[in-house]
């Protein structure tokens, strides 16, 4: 049995000097930006550590394929799925991933569809690249979320060129089964489309889950599709800038190869390090944090039922970020700045999700099972 991986204590989370722990006061619990609570996985521990100890902190090797390898095995071993490691290309992160691929795949001005309530960077990336945002709101039938690809056909009828997808979806959770990409890649096909896939939240798919990859799911996905993939949400790496582009067709290869040398040169050495000690030997550490978010979830559960009955969680199937539906609760549109300023919690603001975030906030439930308990109870001694 896999044995759950354990938050830092305060004191020591306390000392860190990443966004979550400095940008709010002390007596503020930070539940918002998507940074975890747990140690490094010990193999990506001591693989840094060497490399101070040898001062091994210069420019990383071009050719360097031993990171993308492991990703390639860990995606084999986990979903059946074995990238050609000759078709991937690393940068910073998975946004540099999406700007950079959007550059080359969108016409000046052409529209790009996403799925909200989705990733807020989102919103910036697509005008960054020359592109134009989309709109088509995730379904919802008050039990679960969905893609909508009726919605997606029709805009991309309409003139959209191509959909950004997000899988695992930020921030509901929703793990896409493999018909529903399916049915996406023949619809994008038909309209000579592409699919920009950001799968970061992939590795911390739950415990009878199934995720499928877009580049898997078929020749016509493998055709029009590029995947972002980094081991940075999974290790809690964000800061050591390593993610991937991986491609599984001649065409989109060779568009990633046509990038600028400096988009694969400013990947972190320090990044390529983690992440490759990550995906080949961090999978046990893996394991036991996911065990602790679906505990973590067990409990949130169970203390939004006792203390906040009104407030309405649809468990995630992925991933460690809480979408909460507080609009019973009278705090407005964005409830997130009721929780931090009343309760002295801070969730990650609902409206800044698109428009289905309107009373909605995001909570980080990759933290010690008494922050979370604390967080409930602040909350429900807030009145309205």
């Amino acid at each position: 049995m896999t044995s759950p991986t354990s938050a830092e204590p305060m004191s020591t989370l306390r000392r860190r000097t990443s966004a979550k722990w400095r940008t709010y006061p002390e007596d503020v619990l930070p539940m918002f930006v998507a940074e975890m609570d747990y140690p490094l996985a010990p193999a990506i521990a001591a693989a840094l550590h060497e490399a101070v100890d040898l001062g091994d902190t210069g420019y990383i090797v071009d050719r360097d394929e031993r990171a993308a390898r492991a990703f390639s095995e860990f995606a084999a071993a986990r979903w059946g799925w074995t990238p050609d490691v000759r078709r991937m290309r690393t940068t910073t992160d998975v946004s540099v991933v999406i700007a950079e691929a959007l550059r080359r795949l969108v016409r000046p001005g052409g529209g790009v569809i996403i799925t909200p309530p989705v990733y807020p960077p989102f919103y910036d990336l697509i005008p960054e690249a020359g592109g134009s945002v989309v709109e088509v709101p995730l379904r919802d039938d008050g039990t679960a979320f969905s893609l909508d690809i009726d919605g997606i056909d029709r805009a991309l009828e309409a003139g959209a060129s191509g959909v950004l997808l997000c899988s695992p979806h930020n921030p509901v959770g929703l793990v896409h089964d493999r018909e529903t990409l399916e049915r996406l890649a023949a619809v994008v096909a038909r309209h000579d489309g592409f699919v920009l896939a950001d799968e970061i939240h992939a590795p911390l798919t739950h415990d009878g889950v199934a995720f499928t990859p877009y580049l898997s799911v078929s020749d016509e996905a493998r055709s029009h599709g590029i995947s972002a993939e980094s081991g940075s949400k999974a290790f809690n790496l964000a800061g050591l800038k390593t993610a991937f582009f991986v491609t599984e067709s001649d065409g989109m290869a060779d568009l990633v190869r046509g990038l600028p040398d400096e988009v694969t040169y400013r990947t972190g050495q320090f990044g390529l390090i983690a992440t490759r000690e990550g995906f080949a030997n961090g999978r046990d550490w893996l394991d036991g944090t996911i065990a602790s978010l679906q505990a973590n979830l067990d409990l949130l559960e169970r203390e939004l039922a006792e203390q906040l009955p009104a407030v309405r969680l649809r468990r995630p199937s992925a991933g460690f970020l809480a979408w909460l539906d507080m609009s019973a609760l009278g705090w407005g549109d964005d409830p997130a700045v009721v929780a931090r300023r009343e309760a002295r919690v801070a969730l990650m603001s609902g409206p800044a999700f698109g428009r289905p975030g309107i009373g909605h906030a995001r909570m980080n439930i990759a933290c010690a099972p008494e922050t979370i308990t604390e967080a409930v109870r602040r909350l429900a001694a807030v009145r309205r």
